[in-house]
């Protein structure tokens, strides 16, 4: 007795006939590819390897940028806005740099706590001490500043504080 029926399910032709051509005409999309490949993508690309190359030679790290110390607020002349703008791009990125020390600082902090677990009164004193100056420094020139600090304000508040020392 037989599976199948051959007649019922006939074999698949053994070669797939190769389809007849209809026109002479060669494909668009192949032209269009290759006038775009020879006419953009190489000559883009061959740019930017001479650029690549030439760069390679010589590179530059731009993210170690160093910016020069400009004067500070109180040494700008009165309506020199260049100045003004200056000092205040100087005193942000002092506060950013500032800021990072105090972040620095905490995770030692953090590092010594955890790796010293419930004795670390003792075997950190000196992370929380240099902490606690870096705290206070940071706290003494931008605490109460709020959210819009600026150079100004910051000039404001440490001449407030020069005032309440001088009267103290």
């Amino acid at each position: 007795m037989k599976d199948h029926e051959p007649d019922a399910y006939p074999q698949p032709p053994k070669r797939t006939p190769v389809a007849e051509k209809e026109t002479a005409l060669p494909n668009p999309a192949l032209i269009g590819s290759k006038l775009f490949y020879y006419s953009v993508d190489l000559p883009v690309t061959k740019f930017r390897e001479i650029i690549d190359s030439i760069r390679g030679r010589n590179k530059y790290y731009y993210y170690h940028q160093n910016f020069r110390r400009v004067p500070d607020l109180t040494e700008c002349v009165e309506g020199d806005y260049l100045c003004y703008y200056e000092a205040e791009m100087q005193w942000r990125r002092d506060f950013k740099v500032d800021q990072e020390i105090v972040k620095i600082m905490q995770e030692r902090l953090r590092a010594c706590q955890t790796r010293e677990g419930p004795s670390y009164l003792q075997n950190c004193s000196n992370e929380l001490k240099q902490f606690d100056e870096v705290a206070k420094a940071f706290d003494a020139r931008y605490g109460d500043l709020g959210a819009f600090a600026s150079s100004r304000r910051c000039l404001m508040k440490q001449k407030q504080r020069m005032l309440e020392q001088q009267q103290a």
